[in-house]
């Protein structure tokens, strides 16, 4: 079982890495934004983290980063993803890759615009022990509408 499921996370990040860049989780999200770890395991210092993260209607994840990179699915929704700078970097739907680099200079947001939920299958590979996400001020702009 837990080989099966190493295999599954290895080929989802082999697949987001082939395709598409950036997106995230968020360490205080808006109401109901959620997360659910479906496998974790350590090697060689890094951390794998599978997770399923879920953002209602109308919300966001919050501005953050993270120390390691993440690579991610869009199960169900749209995601918009923006920059520090406030400008967008991607909208992500159903069926796309996204990739997000590492480091407090990459930091971003992603927002749900549409009326059902955004879910979002991502792997987490972190230098060991490392948060999934560490919390960054607004940058001060306004995201285009």
């Amino acid at each position: 079982m837990r080989t099966t499921l190493r295999a599954a996370a290895v080929g989802t990040a082999l697949v987001g890495l082939s395709l598409t860049p950036g997106i995230a989780q968020a360490t205080p999200g808006g109401p109901g934004v959620s997360g659910t770890i479906l496998a974790q395991w350590t090697e060689g210092g890094r951390d794998y983290v599978l997770r399923e993260i879920t953002i209602p209607a109308g919300q966001a994840t919050g501005w953050h980063y993270h120390d390691g990179t993440l690579l991610a699915y869009v199960k169900q929704g749209t995601l918009s993803h923006f920059d520090s700078n406030c400008a967008s970097d991607g909208v992500y739907k159903k069926g796309s890759f996204l990739k997000e680099p590492a480091g407090a200079d990459h930091v971003h947001i992603g927002e749900n615009r549409g009326a059902d939920d955004v879910v979002l299958d991502v792997l987490y590979v972190l230098p060991h022990g490392a948060p999934l996400s560490e919390d960054a001020p607004a940058p001060g702009c306004d995201l285009p509408k």
